[in-house]
């Protein structure tokens, strides 16, 4: 009995080995795994991608921390300025009504001085005060806030512009200059990387969308593929569009829909902009997935610019010389350029795909050396016409 005690102590020493053999084995094959995934081009790109956006999310929050710490002094002093001139303009105007005895010379002081008080409330006015004297003509929002400022460092990014928040100081403006020169060069670029991205993933979308076949030998897939990301891109600005109505109290949904637009295409009139500071940074976020959207949509139009290119270019290879050829043996009867326009107009609407291409190019030239060698033999077994030119004479 002993010795078969010592045996299953033997064998169960020897299956716990085992198992941690098996155990240590499988962590160092989730191990490589992980290492190969890790080493993979596809996590890779995607690390670039994510690297690229967090990098310039980095250097806009710390150019509009700089932009603050410059504008923002200066910002406050001049505000204390408008509201002083104000203050002045508006009390000698009550002064002048009060303590005036002239009545002939009344009118005349009055009209002179509203018209000194009237300046000094619209510089005010568009400085950023609120003329409302018994709060002291107070600042609406704070324009050099840390969310305005981040957003403006982003509109100078983005090359949109507002113009609504400009610097002031020469400090500013400097630093405007260098932070425009390195950035927008990282900024397009950030933009076109998650733009190919996004025309990537449209395409490889389109591989599982449901196939119409009539619908698609007439437009194309890459047209499906543009067309379907500017219905898209319609989406998102109506959706942007929404959420501007739940902070924006008096613009109304054309209004969002039009300055998403206006932003999108980086147009930036400026006559239309959120005043609200709460929301700036997810307008910010929204702004910079929106023009990757429309690089997007830029780069899928290219492609099917590229695509027609390429059929009009095979086009005018050994078939459109075939044309050519018969044009000239037909004689004036024939017209190429009326032939050619028909077959350059029905082209895009074959189905372009490998083999089946080659093989309608094929067939195509095959009729048309058919139909040349028949016009050949035409005009040669045409009979010839002897002419006979008499003259007459006086001589």
């Amino acid at each position: 009995m002993a010795g078969y005690d010592a045996a299953d102590e033997a064998n169960t020493e020897l299956l716990e080995k085992l198992k941690h053999l098996d155990v240590r084995a499988k962590t160092e094959e989730h191990s490589n795994c992980f290492k190969v995934c890790w080493k993979s081009s596809k996590w890779k790109s995607a690390l670039n991608h994510i690297g690229l956006l967090v990098s310039l999310s980095i250097y806009c929050g710390v150019g509009g921390l700089v932009f603050r710490q410059l504008e923002r002094p200066a910002e406050l002093e001049r505000l204390q300025y408008l509201k002083g001139v104000v203050k002045t303009h508006r009390e000698k105007f009550i002064t002048t009504i009060l303590n005036n005895t002239d009545v002939l010379n009344l009118n005349e002081l009055i009209a002179k001085e509203l018209a000194k008080y009237e300046v000094a409330v619209q510089e005010a006015a568009e400085g950023g005060l609120l003329i409302e004297a018994d709060k002291d003509f107070p600042e609406p929002y704070e324009r050099w806030s840390i969310l305005q400022a981040v957003f403006f460092s982003s509109t100078v990014l983005t090359t949109i512009g507002y113009g609504n928040i400009v610097p002031v100081t020469t400090g500013g403006r400097v630093f405007c200059i260098c932070f425009a020169l390195i950035g927008i060069p990282f900024t397009l670029t950030v933009i076109a990387d998650w733009g190919r991205l996004f025309a990537t993933a449209v395409s490889v979308l389109g591989k599982y969308m449901p196939k119409v076949p009539n619908f698609t030998n007439f437009i194309g897939k890459t047209w499906i593929y543009a067309i379907s990301a500017v219905c898209f891109l319609g989406v998102y600005l109506a959706a942007g569009a929404w959420l501007l109505l739940l902070w924006e109290d008096d613009w109304t949904f054309f209004d969002g829909f039009y300055f998403c637009f206006i932003t999108m295409t980086t147009i930036g009139f400026g006559d239309l902009v959120p005043k609200k500071p709460n929301y700036m940074l997810l307008c910010t976020l929204y702004i910079l997935i929106g023009l990757a959207l429309t690089s997007t949509i830029i780069e899928l139009v290219r492609r099917q610019y590229a695509t027609s290119w390429a059929k009009l270019q095979e086009l005018s290879g050994p078939m459109a010389e075939t044309l050519r050829r018969l044009g000239e043996t037909a004689g004036y009867g024939l017209d190429y350029m009326a032939l050619q326009k028909v077959l350059t107009v029905s082209m895009p609407k074959w189905n372009t795909s490998g083999k089946k291409d080659n093989a309608d190019i094929a067939a195509l030239e095959a009729i048309t050396n058919a139909l040349l060698k028949e016009v050949k033999e035409a005009q040669e077994n045409k009979p010839k016409v002897l002419k006979i030119v008499i003259y007459e004479t006086s001589v």
